[in-house]
This record gives C-alpha cells, structure tokens and sequence, in this order.
C-alpha cells in the first residue's frame, strides 16, 4: 500500500507541474493573440483593397501582362506551404500539410508537376524526415512575421512564375495557409495567386457581370503596362504577407486552445489520482487498525 500511495503522489506532483507549464503557454498565447488580430485587422483593408483594384485594372486594360496571361500549357506549379517554427497547436501545422498534398494530387492529376516552398520548421521537418524534395524554405520568424519575408517570398516566386517551364519555371502559383476565423476555429485555405484572375480577387458574388452594373473607367499614365508592372508585384506582396499574418493569428489561437485543453486534462489527472491516493491510504490505514486489533485480541486470548 505505502508504495502504491507513493506512487500516486508522484503523479500528482508530475501532473501539478504540467499543468504549471501549459497555463504559462497558454496564458503567453492569450497574450500574443491580440497583438496577431491587430496585425490582421491593419492589414485586411489594404490588402483587400489592392486585391480589388489590381483585379480590376487587369481586367479593364487591354495590356498582357504575364503575371495574368494564362499559359496554354502549364505543366508545373508552385505550392507555399505556411506552418508555423513550433508545434503544441493540436491539428494546426497537420491540417495545412495534408491540404497541401491534397493540392498537390489534384495537380498531379491535372499533369502538373508540384514544386514546394515552405515556410514553418513544421513543414520543413514534415519533407525532410519523408526525404521529399522542396525548393527553398523559409524558418524562423512565423510567430511575428514581418513584411521583408514576404518581399523575400516573393522575389522567389516571381522569379520562378516569369521563368519559362521549359527552364524549370512554373506556370501557377498557390498558396496554402490556415485562417484565422474565431478563437475556436482556424481553417485551412487554398488560394492561387498566380495568374490573376477576377475569381481569385473577388467573391462569386462580386464578380461584375458582362451588360450590368457600372465598372470603373481607368486612366493609365503613363501607360496600363507600366501600372500593371508596379501593381501585380505589390499584389503577390500583401497576399503573402496577409497570409503569414493569418497563420501567425491562427496559431496564437490554436496554441491557447491546445493548452487550455492541456490544462483542463491536468485538473482531471489531479483530481483521479488525488482520490486513487486518498482511497490507498485509508486502505492503508483500515490495515493498520486491523493488525492492531487482531494483535490485541491475540493477546487477550493468550490470557
């Protein structure tokens, strides 16, 4: 009994002592994720706003430019995989990598070849210890990402899409990430970035329909060419970037959920092995009186 009691406490003292580190996580996460929100909050209209305009002036120009000429054979894509440096966030980093294959079987059906770049030690660690090739990756600065990793980003994938196939160039470019919609829910996303379409910028609803509604009427200067050279770059910018900003919301939340959960289990813990430790010792001492009276009562009869 005495070693079962033990034991028990020792467990108690191991499930105390997570659940002291799970409330810190958790409590560092509540922290950080007001500081994410408001980073997304900042970014939203200016992203959206691009989104929309780029669209449009893609649309409304007769310039072909090739960020948003689609190839009539492209036989490779590029897919930005964004996880985060650091797991404790439940289905947080898996549910992007299994979205991402997903993608990627669908190109392959399609007869595309998938280059990867990746972003998070998450998905660097998922392709490296599966030994699958990717072309560069990016680590070290998902929690706070800045706007210089989404210039870097990018240049990368610019230079990869304006690249002819026949080079080792790609012809579509997507982006996989997780949303951040609630504290309860973070939801992976696909978007392509690249050709530019008015479905990739607007909702279904949005999307303005040939003989209705009023479109704007665009001036370029000093030519549509020139604005759109300066504009599509901006565009696969602040998608980026609104995009690392999301899944940088979207873990804070899933890590304060993860550990909130963590923390609840400890309680549990506690309090089974608490009762397990009581129920040992009172057998315990029920034992003890036991032996006391029968050694007594031997005594007496020996009399």
């Amino acid at each position: 009994m005495g070693a079962q009691l033990r034991v028990y406490r020792q467990k108690i003292r191991s499930a105390q002592t997570t659940k002291k580190i799970t409330r810190a996580m958790e409590l560092i996460s509540a922290s950080r994720i007001s500081k994410a929100q408001a980073r997304v909050n900042e970014a939203d209209p200016y992203t959206t706003e691009l989104s929309r305009l780029t669209g449009l002036v893609a649309a409304m120009s007769n310039a072909k430019h090739v960020l948003t000429t689609e190839r009539e054979s492209i036989t490779r894509a590029a897919v930005l995989v964004v996880t985060a440096d650091r797991g404790l966030a439940g289905a947080f980093n898996s549910q992007v990598i299994r979205e991402a294959l997903e993608l990627e079987e669908l190109l392959h059906e399609q007869g595309k070849q998938v280059d990867f770049y990746l972003v998070g030690r998450k998905a660097v660690g998922y392709f490296a210890f599966r030994r699958r090739a990717f072309v560069r990756s990016w680590v070290g600065e998902t929690d706070t990402p800045e706007f210089s990793l989404a210039e870097e980003i990018a240049a990368d994938l610019i230079g990869a899409f304006t690249t002819p196939q026949e080079e080792g160039g790609v012809g579509e470019l997507h982006v996989v990430f997780n949303r951040f919609v609630s504290m309860l829910t973070q939801t992976p996303v696909v978007r392509r970035l690249l050709p530019l379409q008015l479905v990739d910028v607007f909702d279904a609803d949005e999307i303005p329909e040939a003989g209705t509604g009023i479109l704007p009427l665009y001036e370029f200067e000093p030519d549509a060419q020139t604005v759109l050279d300066q504009l599509l770059p901006d565009y696969v910018k602040s998608r980026i970037f609104f995009a690392l900003l999301q899944s940088a919301a979207a873990k804070h939340a899933a890590t304060q959920r993860a550990m909130k959960s963590a923390s609840d289990n400890a309680d549990k813990l506690i309090r089974n092995y608490t009762r397990l430790a009581n129920n040992a010792r009172q057998d315990e001492i029920t034992q003890q009186i036991s032996e006391i009276v029968g050694g007594a009562d031997a005594l007496v009869s020996r009399k």
